[in-house]
């Protein structure tokens, strides 16, 4: 099998999403679908595979985290060091 980022999707309860793809996007994930499945069983669908991959994206986005890191940091003021 297929070294993949993604790994076993977990069986969670459906949510309807409405989203146009671009048609190769939407064949690449077809393909990805059936790279992923275990071997004997139905490819995944490709919506099934959205929204695990926006979340590995966002998670090993380091820019992301950072900015983010730097966003939640707390605001220095001159106050806090007085006595």
């Amino acid at each position: 099998m297929a070294k993949l980022k993604l790994g076993p999707l977990a069986d969670d309860k459906p949510i309807r999403v409405t989203i146009e793809l671009p048609a190769q996007l939407h064949r690449d994930l077809v393909a990805y679908g059936r790279l992923l499945a275990e071997p004997g069983t139905p490819p995944i669908e490709p919506v099934r595979l959205i929204v695990p991959m926006l979340e590995r994206f966002v998670v090993t986005d380091r820019g992301f985290a950072k900015a983010r890191r730097s966003a939640n940091a707390p605001v220095a003021t001159g106050d806090q060091n007085r006595s």
